[in-house]
């Protein structure tokens, strides 16, 4: 055959064949839960809520336990004593749905799968001993996580795990965040909770340190007395809601100004009252907030108090409370991909709840994995979640 008509002929075959492999493909909204416990990340579907799945991202934990040397082994041991087995901190899909990038906590490293395989693709051991919170870059290039005991953020090649850069933080960096543009990017530091209340001052800064997305350079920062918990910034990004250590309630900051505007506190239940400051769970008293699409109602996980508070803004009333049974331990928010909805993890109870926005009630309650703490948005090719079963 004419060389060129070879050619056309591929090109052609090439053509009428994508549409198939295309709609196979379809990207499909997904809820990532990350079971610190368990070492697995199960899958929600973004829509019904369902459970469609769950993968083992932690298989290798023993492996990586038995190889650390004396120093390091003694650091797991102390984390482990402080804040139990967390196998799995947070974990993201990049936009194509096709790798998973895992913030593996006690075992201080971070790790990429291919999903469709479940293949681990690599692995890189982070500076200190703790690996934290992370966020993915919105071109799902860079991974950003916190060192949490290096005191830093370092930030990730999504291709082959290369640590690209870093930047210095307050002590115990805990959330990392793209500003609503992608232009910056925001962590929040909490001090050492191992610490008692009255040594406050010996936990370390307490602050938010804002850097540009590009260079890592610092463009401002902002310190706290007490530690900086679970945040949502405004889409305008002048304001930023966030849960401080100890206090039952939550504050609105103003970036532009630098300073605390309102502070609200919320009702204690009769368990969490009875709690001592230095019993909350990590110094929290509420861990988990978010925003829903209209921006004019957070989502608030009450952690001492077992309940789930929507709070209406600018007012900040509450609107209405979840009350799940004593002891439930709910440990972080996040907004549907419609913008509608509050998922919030029940960390004891081994599941998530389904919170309305608009009337405040609790629409599905979604069994998981082994204490389910950070949750996260994705999207996951319907060929690779069809792949999953639910055991």
């Amino acid at each position: 055959m004419n060389p060129a008509r070879l050619l056309l002929a591929v090109v052609c075959l090439g053509l009428t064949s994508a549409p198939a492999a295309s709609a196979a493909d379809t990207l499909r909204d997904v809820v990532i839960v990350g079971n610190a416990q368990a070492g697995t990340v199960t899958f929600l579907d973004g829509r019904t809520f369902a459970n469609v799945g769950t993968m083992d991202v932690a298989a290798d934990k023993q492996q990586r336990i038995d190889e650390m040397d004396p120093v390091r082994r003694a650091a797991y041991e102390a984390i482990r004593g402080q804040v139990g087995d967390k196998f799995v901190d947070d974990a993201h899909l990049t936009p194509d749905g096709r790798t998973l990038v895992v913030s593996r906590g006690n075992l201080g490293d971070a790790v990429a799968f291919d999903v469709a395989s479940r293949q681990q693709k690599w692995r890189t051991q982070l500076d200190g001993y703790k690996a934290d919170h992370a966020t993915l870059s919105p071109d799902g290039t860079k991974y950003v996580i916190s060192a949490i005991t290096a005191e830093k953020a370092q930030v990730l090649d999504v291709a082959d795990g290369r640590v690209l850069g870093s930047f210095a933080t307050g002590a115990y960096p805990h959330e990392n965040m793209y500003s609503p543009n992608g232009q910056r990017i925001y962590n929040m530091s909490i001090g050492n909770p191992a610490l008692p209340k009255w040594m406050n001052w010996a936990k370390g800064a307490k602050r938010i340190t804002v850097v540009d997305a590009q260079t890592l350079q610092q463009v401002r920062s902002y310190d706290f007395e007490y530690g900086v918990r679970p945040s949502v910034i405004t889409p305008d990004e002048r304001t930023v809601y966030l849960q401080l250590s100890y206090l039952n309630g939550f504050a609105e900051f103003d970036l532009v100004s630098g300073r605390v505007t309102r502070t609200v506190e919320m009702p204690f239940s009769d368990a969490g009252r009875r709690l001592k400051e230095d019993e909350y769970p990590q110094n929290s008293a509420h861990h988990g907030m978010a925003l829903n699409g209209g921006a004019d109602k957070l989502c608030m996980a009450g952690t001492i108090d077992d309940y789930t508070a929507i709070v209406s803004r600018p007012g900040l009333t509450a609107d209405h409370y979840v009350h799940y049974p004593v002891g439930a331990l709910p440990y972080w928010s996040l907004t549907s991909v419609d913008g509608n909805h509050c998922f919030v993890t029940l960390s004891n109870l081994d599941a998530v709840s389904v919170v309305d926005y608009r009337t405040g009630r609790e629409v599905a309650r979604v069994p998981v994995g082994d204490f389910p703490q950070r949750e996260r948005l994705g999207r996951l090719p319907t060929s690779v979640l069809n792949s999953f079963s639910v055991a």
